[in-house]
């Protein structure tokens, strides 16, 4: 089987990219979460994408979908997403919690 599933922290992430895009903008905010759910399927399918990041803790991989980076690891049905932070947070302080 090919697919993902959201850890809790990835799931806040995508609440909070709701809520930030969503105040100014509803319908960005809508398809900004239909790129990544898409990239999240993607990864599903080919967790191999990504780029290993063995300088991080768990060594998981990271895509960048636009201005997110999507934090993940390969499962046997396909990838968790650990977490989805933009590209100008610092992601290893972040991981790092």
């Amino acid at each position: 089987m090919t697919g993902y599933r959201l850890s809790r922290l990835a799931e806040s992430d995508l609440e909070e990219v709701a809520d930030y895009i969503g105040a100014r903008n509803p319908a960005a905010a809508v398809r900004q979460l239909e790129m990544l759910l898409d990239k999240f399927a993607v990864l599903g399918r080919g967790p191999s994408l990504g780029e290993l990041r063995k300088d991080l803790p768990g060594h998981p991989r990271v895509f960048a979908a636009g201005a997110y980076v999507i934090v993940y690891r390969p499962t046997a049905e396909g990838i968790e997403v650990v977490r989805v932070i933009h590209s100008a947070r610092d992601l290893e302080s972040l991981l790092r919690r």
